[in-house]
Formats: structure tokens, sequence, C-alpha cells
């Protein structure tokens, strides 16, 4: 990846170049343009000066690096100092613009309140299939950012299942899921140096080289750097081991809101601040950026944000990781500015929030196609929710295997009452059973819409029936 352009300085933009008049003539144009729009930061992105370079000049400007120092004029004086250094001593900072206000506005709204809220996912006898599918998908994408290559389709098997991982890829994956079902009981806890030790353990277990480096601090002789690996391209040197239990210590600080004095910081903007002080230190020899996006769930976890248990950020980052690269490029290329990192990850979360939305309006459409099928018949009455669910999937997914386990796992009730749905739609030859092993697999009939229309029929005229 290559590094983006380094921002011009101020000073550079403002210095004489030998002619004396150029320093009062820039000054003068800037104060021209200050009533206007240039620079407010009101387009959808926060622009860097690696786009900015070559966007078309605004009507009045002469330059880029006019724009550029009238744009940097109007941040400097809205920023706000956050509680932490760079490695080279200054603070980092950040601003809210009228975007992301708007962000955190409808943020507020979809995933803390109820306010448009799906109801699949108030609705008790649902949520749970929604939330475990939403756990499985978060741990799969994050493992697969950090390098996981495992398939989508063989992972998701191995969690439904509750299958041991059979390598270090699917290992990833399953320490990721323990980790976001870890997190979901530590909602009412402060952040300590050994909780983030022992969310480490659980995010790295078994998939280090040293084994002895999970749940701990990364040594002075085992300090890192962040290189790309497509190229070897050098991105981030953190902070050297021996200032990490310092550092630490002001993170965990202000996770648990220690520091703020009178000031307020909204909550999505400390969650995600979070996640990115952690990646900055990077404090441990591995599992760095898997730990900081589950401490960003935590975060907005314990802020009251209860929707974010069903939305996969890593998912939506999978889908352009170079740009979520480039969110800690340009704020520690931009004199550590935050906004840049915050606006990403606000975008990040609304679109997650659509994602889930797009995904339950789709869910709820393939249920009532199963329903239309069955219409207002005895078999409808003979089905529960999950079973439709099943048949739903089945439908979709021609060939797709199910388990006890993974029937158990994805609607949370006992192995009894799973294997109690499956064995029914076996005898009724909506699903087929067979014997792999010592456990009993099923999987959908090849001909189930036929089947669903003739058992209708049959449910409906008094051949069939009971459970």
């Amino acid at each position: 990846m290559k590094h983006p352009a380094p921002p011009p300085q101020l000073s550079d933009l403002l210095e004489a170049d030998g002619k004396n008049d150029r320093k009062q003539t820039d000054i003068n144009s800037i104060a021209k343009l200050m009533s206007s729009d240039i620079g407010r930061d009101r387009d959808p992105a926060y622009v860097h000066w690696d786009k900015l370079r070559y966007k078309p000049l605004p009507e009045g400007v002469s330059s880029h690096e006019q724009w550029w120092l009238l744009t940097k004029f109007r941040r400097q004086s809205a920023y706000r100092k956050l509680p932490f250094l760079a490695t080279d001593g200054s603070h980092f900072v950040y601003w809210i613009n009228d975007p992301n206000l708007e962000r955190l506005h409808r943020i507020d709204q979809q995933a803390s309140g109820r306010v448009e809220v799906p109801e699949e996912v108030t609705n008790d006898r649902t949520r749970d299939r929604y939330l475990v599918s939403s756990l499985i998908e978060e741990a799969i994408t994050s493992s697969q950012l950090e390098g996981a290559s495992t398939t989508y389709r063989v992972a998701k098997a191995m969690l439904r299942e509750n299958r041991q991982p059979r390598d270090k890829d699917e290992r990833m994956i399953f320490n990721n899921y323990r980790a976001m079902t870890y997190i979901r009981e530590l909602t009412n806890e402060n952040l300590s140096k050994d909780l983030l030790f022992e969310l480490h353990r659980v995010v790295t277990d078994g998939t280090l080289d040293n084994p002895e480096s999970a749940g701990r601090f990364r040594r002075s002789e085992e300090d890192i750097a962040v290189y790309d690996n497509r190229d070897n391209t050098l991105l981030h040197m953190p902070p050297h081991a021996s200032e990490l239990e310092a550092r630490m210590e002001r993170i965990c600080r202000f996770a648990n809101s220690e520091l703020d004095d009178d000031t307020f910081l909204h909550p999505a903007i400390r969650s995600i601040i979070l996640h990115l002080m952690v990646a900055y230190d990077h404090p441990f020899v591995d599992g760095n950026g898997r730990t900081a996006r589950a401490l960003f769930y935590w975060s907005m976890a314990k802020h009251g944000y209860w929707l974010m248990e069903y939305l996969s950020i890593s998912s939506i980052l999978k889908q352009g990781p170079s740009k979520y690269a480039r969110a800690y490029l340009y704020t520690e290329s931009d004199e550590n500015d935050a906004s840049y990192f915050i606006d990403f990850n606000l975008m990040v979360i609304q679109r997650a929030i659509v994602r889930l939305r797009e995904y339950l309006a789709r869910k709820s459409g393939e249920i009532q196609r199963v329903e239309r099928l069955i219409g207002n018949s005895m078999l409808a009455k003979n089905m529960n929710h999950r079973q439709l669910a099943v048949v739903s999937h089945a439908l979709r997914n021609p060939g797709e295997v199910y388990t006890i386990e993974s029937h158990r796992k994805s609607h949370d009730v006992t192995y009894p009452t799973a294997r109690s749905d499956l064995l029914w739609l076996s005898r009724h030859e909506l699903l087929t059973k067979r014997k792999v092993g010592s456990a009993f697999v099923f999987e959908g009939a090849f001909d189930i819409e036929n089947r669903i229309e003739e058992l209708r029929r049959k449910f409906d005229s008094g051949k069939k029936g009971g459970k």
C-alpha cells in the first residue's frame, strides 16, 4: 500500500519564498474566503490532502494549496485534544463535522433506542437466531482481515456444529467467536489490564508461534512494526515496549470515562477512539487488530448500543481493507487528526445497520415465501418458527447440511428440542436424514417445494398430522 501524500505544512504554505508580499497576499485571500462554505468539511467524507489535491478547485480558489490552507484553518479552530500522545509527543486531536453529527444522531436512534428497530431483533422468539448469525459473521470476517484463509462456508459450519478447529486459520475464527461471546458477559465491567490480557488470551489461544506471548504486553526484544504484507512497506512504528504499561493504563482510564473532567465525549466516539489507540499502540506480539475490534464492541455495548451485537463491522471492513488501513494512515500523517478514523468508522456502522435491515427484510421475505407455500393450513399449525427457518434456509441453499448441534446453537434451545425439530422435518420428508460417523445429519430434500405442497394437501385432508 502506498503511503498517502503528506499534507503540506501550514508554515511552508505561508512562507514568502523570496517574495515579501506573498504571505500577506495569501492571508488576504483566505480572509475573503472565510465567509464562504469552502473548506467547511460538509462533504460526506472527511477529505485528506491525498484526495483533495486531485479534486476540482472551488470557484475563487487559486490553488489546491490555498484550498488546503483554508481547510486546515477551519479544522484547527475546531480541534479538541484527546488524552493520548503520538510517538513524537504531539497530541491526538479530533472534531465532529456536520455529516458525522448526523451519523451519530442516526446511530443513537437506531442502535441504542427502539426507534425503527426491526421487529425480528426485539422479538424474543427470533432474536437469538439473528444474534448467533451476526456473531459468527463477525468472528469469521475479523479473522479473514488478519489473514485467515478458510472459506466462509466451512468456518460457519465449524461454529454452528461446535466442531474443533483443524488448523490455525480455523482456530483464529473459533477464538474470535469465543471472544465475541465473552465480551457480552463484561458489559458491566470496567476495562482493566487483567481484562485486556484475558481478552487477548481468548483471541490468540493456540495461534501464536510462542504461546507464552498470550495475555501479556510485547517486550523490548519483541518490538514490532506494522508492514503491508503485500509489498513489505512499513506502515506504522508503534511506541516502544517500555511505554506500554503507562499507555495501557491511560487507555483503560479513558475507556472507563475516568479522564474526562467536565468535558463530554460521545460514547460512539469514545468506542472508536479506543479501537484506534489500541491498534496504534499495538501492545501485543500478535492479535492487536482482533483485540481492538472486540474492545470496540465491548465499549459500544457498555454504553447501551445493544443493536451492535447484531452488526458485523468486520464484514464491511473486509470489503475495503485498504480503506480501513488508510483511515489509520490519514490520521497519523495529518497531525494525528483522529477525525479521519472517526469518519470512516461511523460510515462503517451506518452501512452495517443498513446491511442488517436488508438482511432482515430478505429473511422475512423468505419465510413469507414458505408461509405462502404452506398457507393457512393444518401444516402451518404443526410447524414452529424454528422449523420454518430451517425449511426457508433449505429452499435457498440446496445441499446444505444441518445437525442437531448446529440447530440447537442457532436457536439457543435444548438438545432434545433441536432433535425433535429436525426429526419431525425428516419424518415428514422435508429433510433427509443420514448417519455420518456416530451422528445424524439432515439435508433439505432436493424437491422441497413440491414436498411442501404435497404435505400441505395431506395435512389439510387429514391424512397426516401431529408432531
